[in-house]
């Protein structure tokens, strides 16, 4: 089997819940693997990419448990460490079942703090953003080249090291004459917004929280995520605290930007403990909602938008979808497994880490895969770090 234009990305989002492996084929006027060459020009035809597999594996409910720890800050030195290398053998364990198929793997490994901007009310004296599971492990264990540790380089040039995802949509899912958003909802909620082709115009930033405060809630309820929004559906709404959240200052900033757990946790939401469980879920998912949506009108709509397709977990919990679509009336809304890269194996699960195996393809090859306008960055830079077996 080919491994010419073939790479496994394994992404762990914000909701660290697990790792997606996601084997993405390239078409064969991208240049081989290794194969000294420029960019190619982005074809007219799309999809520019397929996805040929893809396999989860939810982390152990232990090593999660320690991943949310670390990501609240409360995690010893000792344990940290420790977590690093125990991921990188999750890692290459979900990787190792593609290692006869890929010729090259790229790991984002796990986000467990994020400081895009200085911030001296929170403690942010330094910008700053760690991903966590060992590449070198994954390449021993795989014997394969591993591109890893891709926020730092755009940190360095002086960006928020986030989003980089925005570098492959343009390259995946751009097309002349469709104004189209690619939408994450993940634990954090993330726009890519692709008017045609053009680097310049793409705009892409983190809008806020998307499922990150609905998992912590559910949580108190004893469940990992609500399933089918029907937690939210049951619940009330306070709309007297939505309004107040609303207020945050990261929602007020223009992009670039981007955010994490970090600032969207229940803790700093003002009164969301006077509320029953279940009505918290309700209010929060709408706050969620009410979040992205503002965001569009204020920062994309007005440049034209004919559909906004979505992707993430938060795909398939039918009341954020709903609220998305009341507040973009007049503007499609559907998932990645409702639009036409469904057929080349694109869906809410497989979107990022075949991303992260477009940016990882670039890296090996040593051209540039950030769009400095929309992280921040004073210049383009070559985003991963390279491990050989």
């Amino acid at each position: 089997m080919s491994k010419k234009r073939r790479i496994l990305g394994l992404m762990s989002g914000t909701s660290a819940d697990g790792v997606d492996a996601v084997l993405l084929e390239l078409p064969a006027y991208f240049p081989k693997l290794g194969e000294n060459s420029s960019p190619p020009l982005l074809s007219q035809a799309i999809p520019r990419g397929r996805v040929l597999e893809h396999q989860y594996t939810p982390y152990p409910d232990d090593i999660r448990a320690v991943v949310l720890e670390a990501m609240s800050g409360d995690l010893k030195t000792s344990s940290l460490a420790q977590l690093h290398f125990a991921l990188g053998e999750v890692y290459a364990q979900a990787a190792k079942p593609f290692s006869s198929s890929a010729g090259l793997i790229a790991s984002h490994g796990q986000t467990v703090f994020h400081i895009p901007r200085l911030d001296e009310g929170r403690g942010w004296h330094t910008r700053a953003s760690l991903q966590i599971g060992e590449a070198a492990l994954i390449a021993e264990m795989t014997r394969l080249p591993v591109i890893s540790d891709f926020r730092t380089a755009d940190l360095a040039a002086g960006g928020q090291a986030a989003p980089l995802v925005p570098f492959a949509d343009r390259v995946l899912f751009a097309e002349h004459g469709i104004k189209r958003a690619i939408h994450n909802l993940g634990g954090i909620s993330n726009v890519t917004y692709l008017p045609g082709l053009e680097v310049e115009d793409v705009i892409a930033f983190d809008t806020g929280p998307a499922n990150c405060l609905i998992d912590e809630a559910v949580g108190k309820l004893g469940h990992r995520y609500d399933k089918d929004g029907l937690i939210a559906a049951t619940g009330r709404r306070e709309t007297r605290l939505l309004e107040v959240w609303l207020q945050d200052p990261y929602l007020q900033l223009s992009p670039p930007k981007s955010t994490g757990r970090e600032v969207w946790n229940l803790e700093k939401l003002q009164g969301v403990f006077e509320l029953e469980p279940k009505d918290i879920v309700s209010s929060v998912t709408a706050f969620s909602a009410r979040t992205i949506t503002d965001a569009y009108h204020k920062f994309i709509l007005g440049h034209g938008l004919d559909e906004v397709i979505v992707a993430g977990g938060g795909a398939f919990n039918p009341v954020l979808m709903n609220l998305m679509r009341q507040g973009l009336a007049g503007v499609r809304v559907l998932t990645l497994e409702e639009s036409q890269f469904a057929e080349f194996g694109f869906n809410s699960s497989t979107r990022e880490a075949a991303a992260f195996a477009l940016l990882g393809y670039y890296a090996f090859q040593g051209w540039t895969n950030t769009l400095p306008h929309t992280t921040g960055a004073t210049r383009a830079v070559i985003a991963g770090k390279l491990s050989r077996p």
